[in-house]
């Protein structure tokens, strides 16, 4: 049991993404998943495919982040949810604490599912993942899906479940004799149902116990998904890597913790600064999706916490910088510290990683000149002002990478705008 509280690019790579972030199909690439699942077959490698097990109400960050990251070390994820077949959505919760006794709620991103529930069979995964939110309270009065979480369990599969997740767990009568924890609301279920529990204080707690893995919160993540992908076979390597995420108030929700995160579970050191700001203190971020309107809806996204001091950093021992998109990057842009900064990186030829709006700040740094590179659509003008030949993110989910420039148009490309930057980066995830 375990508690936890070579550069390699030619020219401009291209990858497309199904509708929100679906199976991604090959344009061309030395690194996207279906040729790395090839690559690995030729050397006796099996790609690996896990199940997510979703519902309405599930917690934004707890489905997406695990979904996103897991693709982008070459995992195949399929997320499905009882009653509803691909394609299908379900919304989702941001459940963080706001100052009351208990966390808030407040409506999500619309999460897109990409399998069919009544279609799995367990025996075609190599694990399961299940997040936590409100959908596991009745998701664990589904038979169907106590069955599944009983067939991985009997086969010896890894299990992966955060935060209210273990109540399906408790239901399932899988948790008998095992070390686990959850978030603190779920300690009497799951004591009930025969656990050893280990107290969630931090809400960053995760526990290993054989093939089951349990977190405490989306806090957890980047161990709970370390100590998964690990329980599956795999290994990283390379990821001795130290990155900086530019950051700013009302930054796109999922173009800052999916790839933070991904990162961390990696191994890699990350780093989050805001300009006038401190470690511990909080950046607001922005839910951008697509609702039916001309242009993308914003509703309130959870507080992302900082964990370093923007004046206080050596930005030359960074290894590679990421900037989120959202608004932020409409304010960052006028920062001169921001633009010394992004010019460095540029100058020393070290990755750069942008994603949506963030465009608007290499744009105003002056550092496109002569680049390829791709954006949220209402930004190509910045870019093609700043001298930049425009590659179209048709659809929206594509990612390029030009030398040490990736670029990518909407949080629905994440799993290939982390597995390009990995890619500069020399870090691999192998099976």
């Amino acid at each position: 049991m375990k508690v936890s509280s070579k550069k390699e690019n030619q020219g401009v790579s291209t990858y497309i993404f199904d509708h929100w972030c679906h199976t991604p199909v090959l344009v061309s690439s030395p690194i996207l998943p279906e040729k790395r699942k090839k690559q690995r077959e030729r050397v006796g490698e099996m790609a690996k495919k896990v199940l997510l097990l979703c519902g309405d109400y599930v917690e934004d960050y707890e489905v997406m982040v695990p979904f996103q990251a897991l693709q982008a070390y070459g995992i195949e994820v399929d997320a499905v949810c009882p009653g509803k077949k691909a394609s299908d959505v379900c919304r989702t919760a941001v459940h963080q604490f706001s100052g009351h006794q208990t966390y808030s709620e407040s409506r999500g991103h619309n999460f897109a599912l990409n399998a069919t529930f009544d279609s799995v069979d367990p025996a075609q995964y190599d694990g399961l993942v299940i997040p936590g939110g409100r959908a596991p309270e009745y998701l664990a009065m589904d038979e169907s899906v106590l069955t599944v979480v009983q067939k991985f369990v009997q086969a010896k599969k890894p299990i992966a479940s955060v935060c209210h997740g273990q109540l399906i767990l408790a239901a399932a009568g899988v948790v008998a004799n095992k070390t686990c924890t959850a978030y603190p609301a779920v300690k009497p279920a799951l004591i009930d149902a025969g656990c050893q529990w280990v107290e969630a204080d931090t809400g960053i707690e995760c526990v290993t116990d054989g093939n089951l893995i349990t977190g405490a919160t989306y806090f957890s993540h980047p161990e709970f998904i370390s100590q998964f992908v690990k329980a599956l076979g795999g290994t990283v390597t390379g990821s001795d890597k130290k990155i900086l995420f530019l950051c700013g108030d009302y930054m796109e929700d999922y173009e800052v913790m999916v790839p933070y995160q991904a990162l961390q579970a990696l191994g890699c050191t990350v780093h989050a600064v805001c300009p006038n700001k401190q470690a511990g203190d909080k950046c607001p971020t922005a839910i951008h999706d697509f609702e039916g309107e001309q242009t993308y809806s914003e509703k309130p996204g959870h507080d992302f916490s900082l964990n370093a001091s923007f004046d206080q950093l050596n930005f030359s021992e960074y290894d590679a910088l990421v900037i989120p998109g959202g608004r932020a990057p409409e304010y960052l842009a006028l920062n001169e510290k921001v633009i010394e900064i992004v010019r460095e990186f540029m100058e020393k030829g070290k990755p750069i990683a942008s994603i949506c709006h963030g465009q608007q700040i290499l744009s105003a740094a002056g550092v496109l000149k002569g680049k390829k590179c791709t954006a949220y659509p209402a930004v190509k003008l910045n870019v093609v002002l700043a001298g930049a030949t425009w590659l179209e993110p048709n659809p929206i989910h594509r990612c390029f990478t030009d030398g040490n420039l990736v670029t990518g148009a909407a949080w629905p490309g994440h799993p290939e705008f982390v597995a390009q930057l990995m890619a500069l980066l020399g870090i691999r995830v192998s099976f």
